[in-house]
Order: structure tokens, then C-alpha cells, then sequence
């Protein structure tokens, strides 16, 4: 198997390493692991392409460059530059540090990756290292990821049907907020929403006096509503949300017809 990976923390990033090993383990001795990552932090940027001005790419080592741009830009590189005489099977994306669950998910970088390799009708997941108490000071925060990632990934391939849909499947995986032996396994969930919370920005002055805004998070252990996301990983189990690119309210569009086609 050939493997695309990429993120939005950086080329240096600890989880990027984590999702090389995971990557490797799933390619197998005769398979190959292409990485493709921001040479900067690249957090927040959701979707965004470069398309406004050009990027530069380079070439660190045999199969692993970095780009000046978004996790998106990054899988458009690979496709059509860096190796565009034979695509990868999969396209893997993080693994991130915090969490891409609830509201997150509109934001992410990482999720953009993998939204992008999904429309140009490539497999992709995103994977993302919920942080909490129980695992933020370990040796290791990404254990979860780690230790069951590669195992994650297998059952969702092995339980994503053929289809011919314009907006293909892509997943958004979750690792819960504990060690790797705290896991209690894998759990299909729709998106949810941190009630009560969101991002926000506020104001700081600089030594020189001006003016600046921080974007700043919200709570991320806020339980959101049975069966989302966020609320299987505060309990202690990894989260597999299918999606689509597809923005389109469904569930309203027979009534809007009903108002605006009659």
C-alpha cells in the first residue's frame, strides 16, 4: 500500500511522527509512506488553499517533503507534483495534537487535509490526540493514538463501502483523553457541539502599547449530546465520525422547496 500523510501542526511535529509509525505498520514491508507537511504550524486553517499566491516545496529526504502552505495545499503538492505519476491508496492526516471533535471539526487543518484528498477521490482519515488530566503529562500524550491507530484505521477501511458519490467519504478519528490501556474501544459517532463555549477573541496590549487579539479556545470537556463525538471521547473511547464536503442542510431542503419552488 502507498500512503499519503500530512498535518497542520508542522513538518516537526511529535504527532506527525506518531502518524509515520501508524502509516509504516499499515503499508507493510513492501509498501511506501510519502509525507507531505507544512513546513510551519498550520492550526485553524480548516480548508484554505494557497490560491492567491504561490508556494514553495522542498525536498527534505527520499519520500518526505514540506510545503509553505495549508494541509490542503499539501495533498494538491503531492498529487500533482511531488507524486503524480502514481497517487496514494490512503491519505492520512495528523495526527494532531487536541482534539478535531464538535465544533473543532470546522476549523481543522487536519480535517482540511483530508477533506481535500476526499475530493480528489482519494481514502481518507483524519486523526486527532484528545488531551485531558489523564494523559496530557504522560511520556507520551499521543499512547492512544500510538497504540491503537493503526488498528482503528483497518476496521474503518474494512467497513467503508464502495460508492460513486461526487462527495466521497472521508473520517474524522478521535484518540480519547487516556493512556493507551484506558481505551475501551471504537464507537461510530455523529459530529456534536460544546454547548455553552465556542472560540472568541481577546484583546492584549503589546510592551509597546498596541494593541493586539489572541484567538482564544474554549472548554474542550464540555459533554456534548449521547452518541456525538466529544461525549464518546470524554468517556473514554475512540471516536469514527463519517462526513462529506457536502455543506447542503438535507434535512431542510424539501421544506425550502416546498416555500420557494411552488
Amino acid at each position: 500500500m502507498r500512503i499519503l500523510i500530512t498535518n497542520d501542526d508542522g513538518i516537526n511535529a511529535p504527532g506527525l511522527k506518531v502518524l509515520h509509525n501508524i502509516a509504516t505498520e499499515l503499508a507493510g514491508p513492501d509498501g511506501e509512506v510519502w509525507t507531505v507537511a507544512p513546513a510551519f504550524e498550520q492550526s485553524g486553517v480548516s480548508h484554505c488553499i494557497s490560491y492567491t499566491h504561490p508556494m514553495a516545496v522542498a525536498r527534505l529526504s527520499e519520500h518526505v517533503f514540506t510545503t509553505e502552505g495549508s494541509p490542503a495545499d499539501c495533498v494538491l503538492a503531492a498529487l500533482y507534483d511531488v507524486m503524480p505519476d502514481t497517487w496514494p491508496d490512503l491519505v492520512l492526516s495528523g495526527v494532531n495534537r487536541g482534539n478535531n471533535a464538535a465544533e473543532n471539526t470546522l476549523y481543522s487543518g487536519t480535517l482540511g487535509g483530508a477533506m481535500e484528498a476526499a475530493l480528489q477521490g482519494l481514502p481518507a482519515i483524519a486523526l486527532s490526540q484528545y488531551f485531558g488530566p489523564e494523559n496530557a503529562d504522560l511520556a507520551s500524550p499521543f499512547e492512544a493514538a500510538a497504540k491503537h491507530g493503526a488498528d482503528t484505521i483497518r476496521t474503518v477501511l474494512q467497513h467503508t463501502p464502495e460508492e460513486n458519490e461526487d462527495y466521497r467519504l472521508f473520517f474524522n478519528v478521535n484518540f480519547p483523553p487516556v493512556p493507551a490501556a484506558k481505551v475501551k474501544g471504537i464507537r461510530a459517532t455523529r459530529q456534536g457541539f460544546r454547548q455553552g463555549t465556542s472560540f472568541s477573541a481577546e484583546p492584549h496590549l503589546s510592551p509597546a502599547g498596541r494593541r493586539f487579539l489572541w484567538i482564544k479556545g474554549g472548554n474542550q470537556h464540555v459533554m456534548t449530546k449521547e452518541g456525538t463525538d466529544a461525549a464518546a471521547n470524554l468517556a473514554g473511547y475512540t471516536s469514527v465520525t463519517p462526513m462529506r464536503a457536502d455543506l447542503t442542510a438535507h434535512s431542510f431542503l424539501d421544506t425550502l422547496k416546498g416555500t420557494l419552488n411552488s
